[in-house]
């Protein structure tokens, strides 16, 4: 029989509590591009609508590994975003510039 998660939750001790919830706002903060298009509620269909492109293409995309900046940045723009480049160095962040915007050739 399925339990509620309220109930489930609340036999969790605090710091389990604390983990959790630690747990839940890091995942809010790293999604892969699929995770990303769904909390944004767009199916790949909508996207490669949008972005002038077959769906086939979308789905290779969000199982790529490496991919140039320029369609990671049409790709986060589709969806309604903004594309912005950090390092992270232990004595601060630098946003990195430089990355001109390419319209992709359709």
């Amino acid at each position: 029989m399925a339990k509620k998660f309220d109930e489930l939750r609340s036999k969790m001790s605090p710091e389990a509590r604390a983990r959790s919830k630690e747990l839940y706002e890091q995942h809010l903060k790293e999604m892969s591009l699929a995770e990303l298009r769904c909390a944004r509620e767009l199916s790949q269909e909508a996207l490669a609508k949008i972005l002038g492109v077959k769906q086939s293409s979308i789905s290779k995309m969000e199982r790529r590994a490496d991919m140039y900046i320029s369609s990671l940045r049409s790709h986060i723009k589709a969806m309604g975003g903004e594309l912005d480049i950090i390092a992270r160095f232990p004595d601060g962040d630098l946003k990195i510039s430089g990355f001109s915007y390419i319209s992709p050739k359709r």
